[in-house]
C-alpha cells in the first residue's frame, strides 16, 4: 500500500523543512509549496491526502487558498490543517468556515503535528474504504438485480410459452372438435398477450423521458384506476375511498396517474392470503403535503391488513420480478409505479402499516416543477 501523501505549504522554507523531515521519518510521503499559487498548482499536479497549510502567506493566503480548493468538485475533499500565528478564537472559527478541519499553532511542536496529521489520515483511509465497500455493493446490487431480471424474464416467458406450446398440442389433437379448437386458441392468444405484456413493461422500464403532462381531475383518475384495477382482477373489490382534496386538479400524465394507482392496488390486494370470495379490504387516503405553495404535493396512501412485508424482500420490493407470488408474470407492478412516479417528479414507498399490513405511499407534485437540465 503506498505512503499517504501531504502536501506542506508555508512561505518559510525553514518551516516547510522541518515538516518535511519529521512527516518523511514517519514514513509519510511530502510534497511542498512556498505561495499560495504555487500550492493551488502542486495540488493540480499532485493531488495530496492531506495538506498542511499556512494562513499568513504574503502573495495569497491560506484563507483564499482553502476556498479555492473547496471551489472545486475535484479537491473539495481534500482535508485541510491549518497553521497560523494567530490563537485567537474568531480566528479559528474564520478557518474553520471555510472548510479546514484542523488548526495548528505557532510556534508548530513537531510530535503534536503528526499527531494530527496521522488522525486526519486515517479518517481519509477509512473514507476511502467506505467509498470502496459501497462501490463493490453497487456492484454487487446491480449483478444481483440484474441476474433477478434475466432469470425472471427466462421463467415467465418459458412459462408461458410451455402454455402456448401446449394448447397448440391440444388443437393439433383435437382438430376436428371445432369448439374445443376454439377454446385453446383463446388459451393461446391469452398467453400470447401476457407475453407482449411483459416485453411492453420491460421496454417501459428503460424510457426515461417525461410522458406529455396536462391537467387532470383528481377524483376522476382515483375513479378510474379503481375501475382499471377491478377490471384487471375481474373482481368487484372493495376500496374505501377518503379524498378530501376531491376534483383537485393535478398537472400529470392521466393514463401513467391511474396505471401507478391501480398497480399499487393490485400490490394491497395480492398481500392477501385469504381464500377467494373473502373480504380484502383496502383504503385510498389522500392529503397535501409541502412546506411551501411552490412545493404542494399531493400524498396517496393505499393501505390493506394483508400479510404485511415479507422480511426476505423487504429491501428489494421495487427490483423487476420480485414478488413473493409464484404466479407467471407478477413482481413488475411495483417497479414500474415507482419509474413512472420518478419520470413525473413523485414517488412511491412502502412501509409496515400500524396495526398489520402495509401502506403504500405515491406522492405526486401538484404541479410539475422543472429542474435544470430537465427538458421542458
Amino acid at each position: 500500500m503506498p505512503a499517504p501523501t501531504v502536501l506542506v505549504v508555508d512561505d518559510q522554507p525553514i518551516n516547510v523543512q522541518l515538516l518535511k523531515k519529521k512527516l518523511e521519518r514517519e514514513g509519510i510521503r511530502v510534497t511542498t509549496a512556498y505561495s499560495g499559487l504555487e500550492a493551488l498548482e502542486q495540488v493540480r499536479k499532485d493531488p495530496p491526502d492531506l495538506i498542511l497549510l499556512d494562513v499568513m502567506m504574503a502573495d495569497m493566503d491560506g484563507i483564499e487558498v482553502c476556498q479555492r480548493l473547496q471551489a472545486q468538485e475535484e479537491t473539495q475533499t481534500i482535508p485541510i490543517i491549518f497553521i497560523t500565528a494567530r490563537s485567537s478564537k474568531e480566528g479559528k472559527l474564520e478557518g474553520l468556515s471555510v472548510g479546514a478541519v484542523d488548526y495548528i499553532t505557532k510556534p508548530i511542536d513537531l510530535d503534536e503535528t503528526f499527531a494530527r496529521v496521522s488522525t486526519q489520515l486515517r479518517v481519509v483511509a477509512i473514507n476511502r474504504e467506505m467509498l470502496n465497500l459501497q462501490g463493490r455493493l453497487v456492484d454487487a446490487r446491480r449483478a444481483a438485480t440484474v441476474g433477478a431480471v434475466t432469470q425472471g424474464i427466462a421463467h415467465n416467458l418459458n412459462n408461458l410459452l410451455g402454455v402456448a406450446i401446449g394448447y397448440l398440442d391440444l388443437i393439433n389433437a383435437y382438430y376436428d372438435k371445432p369448439e374445443q379448437v376454439k377454446k385453446n386458441v383463446q388459451s393461446v392468444e391469452e398467453a400470447m398477450q401476457r407475453i407482449v405484456s411483459i416485453v411492453k413493461q420491460l421496454s417501459f422500464l428503460v424510457v426515461k423521458s417525461r410522458p406529455p403532462l396536462s391537467q387532470s381531475n383528481l377524483q376522476q383518475m382515483i375513479e378510474s384506476a379503481i375501475l382499471r384495477f377491478r377490471g384487471e382482477l375481474n373482481n368487484d373489490a372493495s376500496v374505501t375511498v377518503n379524498n378530501p382534496l376531491g376534483s383537485q386538479l393535478i398537472e400529470t400524465n392521466c393514463e401513467v396517474f391511474e396505471d401507478a394507482i391501480a398497480k399499487l392496488l393490485h400490490n394491497a390486494w395480492e398481500s392477501y392470503d385469504d381464500p377467494a370470495g373473502t373480504p380484502r379490504p383496502i383504503w385510498l387516503n389522500t392529503q397535501l403535503i409541502g412546506k411551501s405553495p411552490d412545493e404542494i404535493s399531493v400524498q396517496i396512501n393505499i393501505e390493506d391488513s394483508g400479510c404485511g412485508l415479507d422480511p426476505d424482500l423487504r429491501d428489494r420490493i421495487f427490483e423487476p420480478f420480485i414478488s413473493s407470488k409464484s404466479t407467471v408474470g407478477v413482481g413488475m407492478g411495483l417497479t414500474i409505479a415507482r419509474h413512472a412516479l420518478r419520470n413525473m417528479g413523485g414517488e412511491v414507498t412502502i412501509t409496515d402499516r400500524q396495526g398489520g399490513g402495509t401502506c403504500a405511499t405515491m406522492v405526486h407534485p401538484v404541479v410539475k416543477r422543472v429542474l435544470p437540465g430537465q427538458d421542458d
